[in-house]
């Protein structure tokens, strides 16, 4: 057995405001099951308290309006599924992040920064497979996690084995968005691929450190390296480059990840002799 109540009764029934309510009814995400055409008040039937505690729930969770939409209109369980999974994913990514950073102001609070590590290097020229875009800063980790794994199967098909990296133009740092490439190193004489292209890295001296676990603290080892160099070294022109020796890849485990970061300089310093 149903009935139809008030707005102000559903809204008691589901806990949504009747400004909630209202809304929901504009944008066409909940409809009263009938309006009063003299006074205009909405009632809403039982049968529809289900489906706006649904909603309430989705959006406890942040889910974008148009996705609780395709939910709640979703006309089979499998379509309806497969959203909230894809929501409830990167519901998860966040808190995995968010703890990530928690941790990390923690260590800021109560640690005294490590001594960092510097090495020098000479990387002479070298070929790669690269793609090459311009990238926002907010959008590295899924345009990374993209052609990465884009790079892997083009250079597996090859028999490629070589440490991933990419190099940020100075316009990802200061304007948030620049030119990002990621590459794998490849032969001199390595033939063309669909869906990468054949790139030319040049060589010069790096300064460089590397970053051990999580991504979440990756600015302080950026600035312990930056600071470094800007004491000893003069540095040169040319984008930073970061090498995933351990990478998402190669592990679930983000404790384990491992990046240098290089950072270009005109020569090594007297102090290393």
């Amino acid at each position: 057995m149903t009935a139809t109540v008030t707005v102000g009764e559903f809204s008691r029934l589901t806990h949504l405001s009747v400004k909630t309510l209202h809304h929901y009814h504009e944008i066409g995400l909940l409809a009263p099951d009938s309006i009063d055409p003299s006074s205009g008040y909405r009632r809403y039937n039982t049968t529809q308290v289900e489906t706006a505690q649904l909603i309430r729930r989705l959006r406890e969770l942040r889910m974008p309006l148009p996705e609780v939409q395709a939910v709640v209109e979703a006309a089979d369980g499998p379509t309806r599924e497969e959203t909230l999974r894809s929501h409830l994913d990167r519901m998860e990514q966040e808190l995995t992040h968010t703890r990530e950073v928690v941790a990390s102001l923690r260590q800021m609070l109560t640690l005294t920064p490590a001594d960092l590590s510097v090495d020098y290097r000479f990387i002479p020229a070298f070929r790669a497979y690269g793609i090459t875009d311009r990238v926002e800063r907010a959008d590295i980790g899924p345009w990374c996690e993209d052609v990465f794994g884009r790079l892997d199967a083009v250079a597996t098909a090859a028999g490629i084995s070589a440490t991933a990296g990419a190099t940020y133009g100075d316009e990802f740092f200061t304007e948030d968005a620049g030119q990002v490439v990621a590459f794998v190193p490849v032969a001199p004489d390595q033939a063309p691929a669909d869906g990468v292209e054949l790139v030319d890295l040049p060589g010069g001296f790096f300064a460089i450190a590397v970053h051990a676990g999580p991504m979440a603290d990756f600015d302080r080892s950026y600035g312990a390296l930056g600071s470094h160099v800007a004491e000893y070294c003069e540095v040169a022109p040319g984008p930073i480059r970061e090498l995933y020796v351990v990478s998402p890849g190669d592990t679930p485990d983000a404790s384990t990840y491992r990046t240098e970061i290089c950072w270009p300089i005109q020569r090594i310093p007297a102090l290393k002799g």
